[in-house]
């Protein structure tokens, strides 16, 4: 793997914990039952994204950029 495939797949993984990351903290101050959904089943945080996308409509763009990223990589 070349440095720089192996620095976008890096920073592609770490944009991708930071937007799950928001979305722990945005599911958890609303509601009880979405944050410990997002916490035990991460795959959950994003279908949280897609009902509020008011409210984790910038989480789910950084996750999106992540996506590109890896898939750059």
């Amino acid at each position: 793997m070349e440095a720089t495939s192996a620095s976008l797949f890096t920073f592609g993984l770490a944009t991708l914990l930071a937007s799950w990351v928001l979305l722990l903290i945005q599911s958890w101050e609303e509601d009880y039952a979405w944050g410990l959904c997002t916490l035990i089943l991460p795959p959950f945080a994003y279908l949280y994204a897609l009902f509020r996308l008011d409210k984790a409509g910038q989480a789910v763009l950084l996750a999106l950029i992540g996506l590109i990223l890896i898939w750059l990589a």
